[in-house]
């Protein structure tokens, strides 16, 4: 997919993007996609566009999943920045630009997700003659529209569910939905992809496009996240116990011999590997290409006075968002090779020492760009690890199987990672082993609501982590992100506040 996104910005966006400010939402009978999909050719970039909405989403789970967790202590050495108030539960977080880009990021990609599927609906088949073809690209952005409905009640719980272009005066009657209702939609989706998606693609230009076990893999993942607690609040979680049905697409995956668990922890996040045996589906970037394409997350966890020590021009990082003490400590002493992969520990720049630690995973310092906006590497949105790791959670859940298939997959894990194995594998252990196999990946917010941990654990660790004494108290509804002020002021009265906020 490296060329998928470069296309797209370049040949779609520019006509897709204008946009309503209530819900990213153009009147379809906008001048410029009513006479775009002319031809196949523009349906495959209207595809793309759609693809391209993926390019933030790395940030944003750094930004929103990784900061917000256990695994980073937050706190800015140079002036207030929009991270601290993530870390630390800030119930002013309303108007927060991470937190703003969630929702307007996800319906800007839904709208074009949208304007495709009606005008496939309408032209496609008189412009394309393949109906495998045409049911294909209706596929992938099912799949994509999943996708971002699934970001945005993992983060906001009820949103609006809009399956079609609005005009403005009908995106402005547009409430919120029952999570239930956004849950039919992102599994219809879903499940479709995962029917209609091909195994894989043969031409090398299509290389990233959603297949048909990205699609299972994802849905196997709404699944579980449903079946997760309820907290009582209007969350993500809906207590329902689908873990059986979640196990049975993680076991098609598996059974399928497409991917492979690489021996080489190192080797998954090789820029000279991408595309390795280990990547269900990931967001590609298509570097060199004007304007500017590549990815910018390597560098988001990064100060930049360590680019400086390396050599390498600042980045953007800007001042450090300390690793916490408590992720530090819980790596085992033999855990050498996941932890050096992740995280740098110390070092001094013109007679100042750091001795702060901070998350690195996704850098080689030798594939620094001169632009700084355009790294060259793929980030990961599923991996065969995180497979067989979610297949342990649901047997450990109820889902057919026994302990012993829980602890070999975890000693597989442990072993990759020179790690003695273990025995009786529990809930709380398993999710501490996720940790540290995805540290600096943006899981860690997620498993911690989706395992029913996320109370007990972020309430222990403010104890523990926060001796600057700058966190709020935790408290169950800031499991959600609260509403974008800026969606709120639109229409007065529209959008409830998700309590606590």
């Amino acid at each position: 997919m490296k060329k998928i996104v470069g296309y797209s910005l370049i040949a779609v966006v520019g006509l897709l993007s204008a946009c309503d400010k209530k819900l990213d939402q153009n009147p379809i009978s906008d001048q410029a996609t009513e006479t775009f999909y002319a031809n196949q050719n523009d349906f495959i970039q209207g595809v793309n566009a759609v693809y391209s909405g993926l390019r933030n989403w790395p940030d944003r789970m750094l930004n929103l999943s990784e900061t917000r967790s256990d695994n980073l202590y937050a706190v800015s050495d140079g002036g207030v920045r929009e991270w601290e108030g993530i870390n630390s539960f800030h119930k002013t977080i309303a108007g927060n630009s991470y937190v703003t880009e969630a929702w307007s990021g996800n319906y800007s990609s839904i709208f074009k997700a949208n304007t495709f599927l009606e005008n496939l609906s309408s032209k496609g088949p008189a412009v394309i003659s393949d109906a495998a073809l045409r049911t294909r690209l209706e596929a992938e952005v099912r799949f994509l529209r999943a996708f971002y409905y699934f970001d945005l009640v993992r983060w906001f719980g009820q949103v609006p569910v809009v399956e079609k272009t609005l005009t403005p005066a009908e995106a402005l009657q547009a409430g919120r939905n029952a999570v239930s209702d956004v849950y039919s939609l992102i599994m219809s989706d879903l499940q479709f992809a995962a029917t209609s998606l091909p195994e894989a693609y043969s031409a090398a230009a299509d290389k990233g496009r959603a297949t048909k076990y990205a699609a299972k893999g994802i849905l196997a993942l709404v699944h579980m996240t449903r079946s997760g607690p309820t907290y009582d609040i209007k969350g993500p979680g809906l207590g329902v116990n689908e873990w059986s049905q979640a196990l049975t697409l993680l076991n098609e995956i598996i059974n399928s011999k497409k991917y492979a668990f690489i021996a080489d922890y190192t080797d998954i996040f090789n820029y000279d590997k991408e595309n390795n045996a280990e990547v269900i589906f990931d967001v590609q970037y298509n570097t060199g290409a004007v304007p500017v394409v590549g990815a910018t997350f390597p560098w988001l966890l990064v100060p930049d006075t360590w680019f400086q020590f390396m050599g390498k021009a600042n980045q953007g990082g800007l001042t450090i968002r300390p690793v916490s003490n408590d992720l530090l400590n819980s790596y085992e002493a033999n855990d050498t090779i996941r932890k050096r992969a992740t995280i740098v520990s110390g070092f001094t720049l013109n007679g100042v020492t750091e001795t702060r630690s901070f998350l690195k995973k996704y850098v080689d310092v030798s594939k620094t760009p001169q632009n700084r906006l355009d790294w060259p590497i793929n980030f990961i949105a599923l991996r065969y690890t995180d497979i067989l790791m979610m297949k342990a959670e649901c047997i450990l859940r109820g889902a057919p199987g026994t302990q012993a298939d829980v602890d070999a997959i975890v000693n597989q894990v442990r072993a990759r990672a020179t790690l003695d194995p273990i025995s009786g594998v529990t809930i709380p252990q398993l999710m501490e082993e996720r940790r540290k196999e995805f540290a600096a990946e943006g899981t860690r917010w997620h498993d911690l609501v989706r395992s029913g941990l996320v109370e007990s654990v972020m309430t222990a660790w403010i104890t523990k982590e926060d001796v600057a004494h700058i966190m709020q108290p935790f408290h169950k509804n800031y499991i959600l992100y609260p509403v974008p002020q800026s969606e709120l002021d639109v229409k007065p009265g529209l959008y409830d506040q998700n309590l606590g906020y």
